[in-house]
């Protein structure tokens, strides 16, 4: 399988994938839209690439879009309802816009899954599930991780931008845990790292909103189509909920604070690297305010 191919190819070889792949399609991974390709033109459709999966959630583990980022062909299995699908997400290199080929295939009975009927009951619908989690998911917090961020957010910020809803972010930054880590141990630091984690789920909407650790003691949360008394509860609610977090250290209590910053976008268009841009500097203001008394 090659790690990328050109639109002449894909006029080439059209035909022969279909013979071999169930569903072949070419999405475009940023706006997640199909599109059809005829006369050598392409041309975004109306349908959205997720629907063929029905839960109608774009997909925590998109591999057109980290097909997209990395230039390079992915696979991964998803789940219908009837069927075990291994999904092949090849990039387009010569196109003018960001798009990927995928190439669906049922592998339902296939070596991939191993014998037996694993249609009836979720067996395998949760294995592939957690499969595909796992790969976004941060090992320490149970939150989001880095790549989640970087494949997920330009997607939220597009349905933002057509829903005509605000989208913001927020940047949050453990007080001290360096100090922590230097004191009392990095077991100490990850059970912080963890409580934390679990502070941030628990304050968010979940199906509506997503947490993610962006490294070492940062995490970024996303909200959508909160208005900014929203926005300011939620920070009120997850700094109360911190704030009453005590790590055991010995025979101490560690009490722990976080900084956070939050900027929205709405009414203006911004980059996902912007807007955690933004909510970072915003994050490193509150911080200097609170060290100087402000």
């Amino acid at each position: 399988m090659p790690d990328k191919i050109t639109i002449d190819k894909i006029e080439e070889n059209l035909r022969f994938f279909k013979k071999m792949y169930d569903v072949v399609r070419i999405v475009d991974p940023i706006f997640k839209q199909v599109v059809e390709y005829s006369d050598s033109l392409l041309d975004p459709t109306d349908d959205v690439c997720y629907e063929y999966w029905v839960d109608g959630k774009i997909c925590n583990n998109c591999i057109s879009i980290r097909a997209h980022n990395e230039n390079r062909t992915f696979m991964k299995l998803e789940q219908t309802e009837n069927a075990t699908m291994l999904v092949t997400a090849i990039p387009i290199e010569d196109a003018k816009t960001p798009i990927i080929v995928e190439l669906l295939k049922n592998a339902t009975d296939t070596m991939l899954i191993g014998e037996g009927n694993y249609n009836e009951g979720l067996k395998i619908k949760a294995i592939v599930n957690g499969l595909n989690q796992k790969i976004v998911e941060d090992s320490l917090t149970s939150l989001y991780n880095r790549r989640f961020i970087n494949e997920r957010l330009p997607a939220d910020i597009v349905k933002a931008t057509i829903e005509d809803w605000p989208l913001t972010i927020m940047f949050i930054d453990i007080d001290n845990l360096k100090d922590i880590n230097d004191e009392y141990g990095h077991s100490i630091g990850d059970y912080a790292l963890k409580e934390v984690g679990n502070a941030i789920k628990s304050c968010i909407r979940s199906g509506m909103d997503w947490a993610a650790r962006y490294g070492g003691d940062e995490f970024v949360i996303c909200l959508n189509n909160a208005n900014y008394k929203e926005v300011e509860m939620v920070a009120d609610r997850i700094r109360d909920s911190i704030n009453k977090i005590t790590v055991p250290a010995g025979d101490e209590l560690i009490h722990l604070t976080v900084s956070i910053g939050t900027h929205t976008m709405k009414d203006s268009k911004l980059t996902a690297e912007e807007l955690i841009r933004e909510a970072d500097r915003k994050m490193y203001e509150a911080k200097k305010a609170s060290k100087t008394g402000l």
